[in-house]
């Protein structure tokens, strides 16, 4: 028992196009530590080489990595089937994963996964993942795949990041409503992991300290009790959320998870920052 208390819980992180899974780690280093102190996060490399320029050449060393590749419309994909497959033998093998984070292509094929496994296409033996971090994400346009993936609402608490100046700020708003009671976190940047203000910090933290709460100490019963679309009375009760970084109108609510969750050690984690 002791030991189920203490194991982390797993992230599976999917970095963007022609990039790499060790550059989304040092995109995700610039938000708090705090906010993952109690997860165990995962990076992989995409399934293939940059078929092409990468945006952070000069910025981060090679080598760099693409997911699938895709016309100029993003209708048209190549190597997404095999990519799935890929990443299911991944999630199979290396898991189980409770949550989900992707940037880009990789919050894309995070949602992907999510609709395809609640809709029992993909991860039929894996458990229902439990959250999703969504940073600058969309949907996939071909019909098809729309038809199965976002049948239905979602039920896996997600959080979205979307910037201001994102050249993908309307399909990452579209993306937030194929799920049930998105949190949205809007920030003023463009295409990119967003550097985080104290009162996104704040939110991202408490709706991670949530997560371990309902968590903490049956990670292990949870995974085969929850069955795909099902939710419990707290997901069901809870409503959409919007958070604008420059005008907080919740934080009274979001000081009080915080307290709530000082029996998983947040309060320490954060203390330690200090």
């Amino acid at each position: 028992m002791e030991e189920a208390q203490k194991q982390k819980m797993k992230i599976l992180c999917l970095h963007g196009f022609r990039t790499s899974g060790s550059f989304l780690h040092k995109q995700i280093s610039k938000w708090d530590p705090s906010v993952f102190h109690h997860f165990d996060m995962d990076f992989p490399d995409g399934l293939f080489p940059a078929g092409g320029k990468s945006d952070i050449e000069g910025i981060f060393p090679p080598p760099y990595f693409e997911w699938f590749q895709f016309n100029k419309d993003f209708t048209e994909y190549t190597n997404l089937e095999e990519c799935v497959s890929h990443l299911c033998e991944y999630i199979t093998t290396k898991g189980p994963f409770h949550g989900l984070l992707g940037f880009s292509q990789g919050a894309t094929l995070c949602a992907l996964l999510l609709g395809y496994q609640a809709q029992g296409k993909v991860l039929k033996e894996h458990p229902p993942f439990k959250f999703f971090v969504s940073i600058s994400g969309s949907k996939f346009r071909e019909p098809s795949i729309c038809e199965v993936a976002y049948k239905d609402a979602i039920k896996v608490k997600s959080v979205h990041f979307i910037g201001a100046k994102d050249w993908l700020k309307l399909p990452s708003e579209e993306l937030a409503t194929a799920f049930d009671s998105p949190l949205i976190i809007r920030h003023p940047q463009g295409h990119t992991v967003p550097r985080l203000d104290e009162a996104s910090t704040e939110q991202l933290r408490n709706f991670t300290a949530k997560i371990l709460l309902q968590s903490n100490g049956s990670i292990s019963n949870n995974e085969h009790e929850l069955k795909n679309g099902e939710t419990n009375k707290d997901d069901e009760e809870e409503r959409p959320k919007e958070l604008n970084s420059n005008n907080i109108n919740n934080q009274r609510d979001a000081s009080d998870i915080a307290r709530n969750h000082k029996e998983l050690m947040v309060g320490e984690a954060i203390q330690a920052q200090h």
